[in-house]
């Protein structure tokens, strides 16, 4: 079916920031459990990272700004911040924090970060929360690389990541997950080691050269939350993400992986953190299986995103005009079809609304916002392509009712990154 594309004609934008400096948004996590507040970091440019010094907050309302976290000593080199969300449950964001003594001969890379947590009510006060160890033996629970866009589970209390070793194959990238232990992460005290709040382990088994035709991957990145079941007692999360495999003709194929999240196991192999020499290994009994077979997910860079009750994947694909369209994978069967069939191509990664009824992404530099539900897609924005970018990824508060995204304004004689919102009214879409 095909959809019906039309321009709000009443839509209000509002700029929510205008101070001369970058507010970029990350593509999860960006509202307060509240939705009062948004939580950005300092970039102008989503590649200078290791340049940005600065974690802030904005109010939704007001456009009122507050620091949350600068580094010290920050330099062209590192340490640098990034990557910013809110936990679902907490007043508490995590963010990428690049290594103290980052500097011209070893900067900030990507396997020289970790995840830094701050409680929203202490601005400055930030700890690590993942170990970070590269001195043997290695202490259970800790990594000796760097850690990347952080995810929030949905009951808050885990987080999911990409990370890439530094000191064994850091170019494979691999998709882990924290878990809070009954005490924090120990390791020794030097340069390059961070004691950590939560207990990391890896759990995509991920190889440098897939047999061709098997389901063998050589990155596993990208991922997102399924949500539980739930027995009364106990939390049943699994973790979905994108993996690169080898067709039987030699071309690299993306698929859907599922990894099921087992607390107890992760907890109890103590020797999957390695030995010098090696990766960290994913624990024992903690299996990935391949769930799509021919979906062949689009190379744009995007995340991955689920349906509220855990029965759904949505992804990007490439239709048969080569256009990126969002598709929907059933999480049981692996069954996978086309959810948009726009005359345009999807140019930013998206996200869902909480209750998985409606999807918003950009496309030819306008914001939209798909209803699932009434099979139409609603352009939100009225941008030229001539208009200052629209970039990154938009997302809804928790009701759903606008949506923030970022687009560059001229202020001060420089352009500086900002962030806007977009009403979503009742009579348009319920």
């Amino acid at each position: 079916m095909s959809v019906k594309n039309k321009v709000k004609e009443d839509e209000t934008v509002i700029r929510i920031t205008s101070s001369s400096k970058g507010h970029m948004l990350h593509h999860n996590g960006v509202f307060s459990r509240d939705g009062k507040w948004l939580v950005f970091d300092g970039r102008n440019d989503e590649t200078k990272i290791g340049e940005t010094a600065t974690i802030g907050m904005v109010n939704v309302e007001t456009g009122k700004e507050r620091a949350l976290y600068q580094t010290t000593n920050q330099t062209i080199y590192g340490p640098g911040v990034g990557a910013v969300s809110f936990s679902p449950v907490e007043d508490q964001v995590i963010f990428i924090h690049g290594l103290p003594d980052a500097n011209e001969d070893c900067p900030y890379a990507m396997s020289r970060r970790t995840g830094m947590l701050v409680d929203i009510h202490q601005e400055g006060r930030a700890f690590s929360a993942d170990a970070r160890d590269v001195s043997t033996l290695y202490v259970p629970g800790s990594l000796r690389g760097g850690t990347h866009s952080h995810c929030w589970s949905p009951n808050g209390t885990m987080l999911s990541f990409t990370y890439n070793d530094e000191l064994v194959e850091p170019d494979l990238r691999v998709v882990g997950v924290m878990l809070k232990p009954e005490t924090d992460i120990i390791v020794d005290k030097r340069s390059g080691n961070s004691n950590g709040r939560y207990y990391s382990a890896i759990v995509s088994d991920v190889v440098a050269n897939p047999v061709p035709g098997s389901d063998e991957i050589n990155k596993a990145f990208d991922e997102c939350w399924l949500s539980p079941a739930t027995d009364g007692t106990t939390d049943h999360y699994a973790i979905a993400f994108q993996g690169n495999t080898i067709s039987a003709k030699g071309q690299l194929v993306t698929e859907i992986f599922v990894v099921e999240i087992d607390r107890e196991k992760i907890l109890a192999d103590k020797a999957a953190v390695g030995k010098e020499g090696e990766r960290p290994k994913v624990p024992k009994g903690i299996r990935q299986r391949r769930l799509t077979y021919g979906a062949n997910l689009s190379d744009f860079r995007h995340w991955l995103r689920s349906s509220e009750d855990g029965q759904y994947i949505y992804a990007l694909a490439k239709d048969e005009n080569g256009n990126n369209q969002v598709i929907r994978c059933a999480v049981n069967s692996g069954e996978f079809s086309f959810v948009t069939d726009n005359p345009f191509s999807i140019s930013s990664p998206f996200n869902l609304c909480k209750e998985s009824k409606k999807i918003t992404f950009v496309a030819e530099n306008n914001v939209f916002v798909y209803d699932i539900e009434g099979n139409e897609c609603i352009q939100i924005t009225q941008n030229d392509l001539n208009d200052r970018k629209v970039v990154g990824a938009p997302s809804f508060p928790p009701d759903g009712s606008f949506v923030v995204y970022n687009q560059y304004e001229h202020i001060e004689g420089e352009e500086h990154l900002q962030i806007k919102r977009a009403i979503i009214t009742n009579n348009v879409m319920m």
